[in-house]
């Protein structure tokens, strides 16, 4: 998959997160539906991109979730 089309539907899923009034359960709460409903190849590639510098456009929520979260996510 491509990776805007990976950072869209990411930031699509902070956007959802973002206003809650805990940041850090927002955070969670993207990582655990990353971990639900992407494929392990769609979650091992945003991580890759986003590691590699090609993921410029994941939202900052986004962004801090995947680093918190990465063990979940792999």
């Amino acid at each position: 998959m491509e990776t805007q089309q990976l950072v869209k539907m990411a930031n699509q899923i902070g956007a959802f997160f973002e206003d809650m009034p805990d940041r850090e359960q927002a955070k969670a709460d993207i990582a655990n539906h990353l971990k639900k409903f992407w494929e392990p190849r769609m979650r091992k590639a945003i991580v890759q991109k986003m590691d590699g510098g090609e993921a410029t456009d994941l939202s900052p929520v986004v962004r801090e979730a995947i680093d918190a979260h990465r063990g979940l996510l792999s």
